[in-house]
C-alpha cells in the first residue's frame, strides 16, 4: 500500500468528471432543493474547529425542519442534545458548513456547502417553537453551493430496504456501551434512555 500525496498522483488513478458532474454545482437553491430540503427529517451537517478537526453531526425533526428563508439562506434550531456544543463551537471558530440532507426512501441526497452564524434572535427562534418550547439558538446558513449527489452509496448500502434494517440487539444499549467505556457502576437501561430522551426532545 503506497501513501497517496499529491493531486497529480490521485488523478492518475481516476478518470475525469463527466461534464454534467462539474456543472451541477449551483450557487443558490433551485425548486428541487427547496422540494427535496421540505421532505427531509434528517441532515448531517459538517463542521471544522479552531484546531482544524473536522467533525459530523445529526440534526433531525419533523419533515421541512430546515426552513428555506430564501435561495440562498437556511434556518435550522438546534433542538436539545448533550450540550457538548461542537457543532456550535466550532462554527463559531470557523463558520464553513456542509451540509447532507436525506430522506428515507429516496438513494439521492442533497449536498449544501456554505457559512454558517449562531443566532438567538427572539423573532427567529419564535419560529421554531414547538409545545411551547423554543430552541436556545438557530443556524443562519448562507449557501455558496448546493448539489444532487446520486445514488451509489445508498444502492451499495441498501439503507433504506427494510430487510436491511439490524435488529436493535445485534449491539448492547447505549448505556451498557458507555458503561463499558467510561468505567461506569451501572448502565441505564434501553427503555430507561428512551423515556429519557422522549421526556427532551424539546
Amino acid at each position: 500500500m503506497a501513501r497517496i500525496s499529491s493531486l497529480d498522483q490521485l488523478r492518475t488513478l481516476y478518470p475525469a468528471p463527466r461534464e454534467r458532474s462539474r456543472r451541477k454545482v449551483m450557487p443558490a437553491l433551485d425548486t428541487h432543493c427547496r422540494s427535496l430540503i421540505a421532505l427531509s427529517p434528517l441532515v448531517m451537517v459538517g463542521s471544522f474547529g479552531a484546531d482544524g478537526r473536522a467533525d459530523v453531526t445529526p440534526r433531525g425533526d419533523a419533515p421541512g425542519f430546515v426552513e428555506v428563508a430564501d435561495d440562498a439562506t437556511l434556518l435550522i434550531p438546534d433542538r436539545p442534545g448533550n450540550n457538548r456544543l461542537d457543532t456550535l463551537t466550532n462554527l463559531i471558530a470557523n463558520p464553513a458548513i456542509g451540509l447532507l440532507f436525506l430522506v428515507p426512501g429516496i438513494d439521492e441526497t442533497l449536498r449544501v456547502n456554505g457559512t454558517a452564524e449562531v443566532r438567538d434572535d427572539a423573532e427567529l427562534l419564535a419560529r421554531f417553537e414547538v409545545d411551547g418550547k423554543r430552541p436556545v439558538t438557530a443556524l443562519k446558513i448562507t449557501v455558496q453551493e448546493a448539489y444532487l449527489h446520486c445514488a451509489k452509496a445508498f444502492m451499495r448500502s441498501r439503507a433504506w430496504d427494510p430487510t436491511s434494517r439490524v435488529e436493535r440487539a445485534s449491539l448492547p444499549s447505549m448505556g451498557e456501551m458507555m458503561r463499558d467505556q467510561l468505567n461506569l457502576p451501572t448502565a441505564e437501561t434501553q427503555a430507561e434512555m428512551l423515556v429519557r430522551y422522549r421526556e427532551t426532545l424539546y
